[in-house]
């Protein structure tokens, strides 16, 4: 197991938030809208992509919330919105690395510096990208009881 995932694994889903790359989307047919806290799916959205499968997954598991961000600055907002203790970040690996330190210096605010579970990216670019949902997964499930839990 990943050691950020076993780090993971000792927050409670309620202190977790999921943080997906709006790059992620299937952007031919996606039928989100994009607003000022992110990519909006649609609760009847019939797409079934990654983004909404880890999404109701994460919700599933009594995540406190799940931020589809166009870059960095949106996931930081996102993150000292909610000040979670566990994050489990899908990104590209520039992201990631900025990610990780955007969230250290956040601590210097008063915010303790949460766990982070980072999944790269399986290829670099700003539309369509993949990940390795199975490993985005292993992440999300460190420490709960679930169906998908590895």
């Amino acid at each position: 197991m990943n050691e950020s995932y076993a780090k993971l694994a000792t927050v409670d889903p309620s202190e977790r938030v999921l943080l997906l790359s709006y790059c992620l989307r299937p952007s031919a047919t996606c039928p989100a809208k994009f607003n000022k806290t992110g990519l909006q799916c649609e609760e009847i959205c019939q797409e079934l992509c990654v983004i909404g499968r880890l999404s109701k997954t994460a919700l599933s598991l009594g995540y406190k919330g799940v931020c589809v961000a166009a870059g960095g600055a949106m996931a930081l907002k996102f993150v000292a919105e909610h000040r979670p203790r566990g994050i489990v970040a899908v990104a590209c690996h520039k992201e990631l690395a900025e990610g990780v330190d955007g969230v250290e210096k956040l601590a210097g605010n008063g915010m303790d510096v949460p766990v982070i579970a980072a999944v790269p990216l399986l290829q670099d670019g700003c539309v369509d990208t993949e990940v390795d949902e199975e490993e985005a997964l292993a992440a999300l499930v460190s420490g709960c009881c679930s169906p998908y839990a590895t």
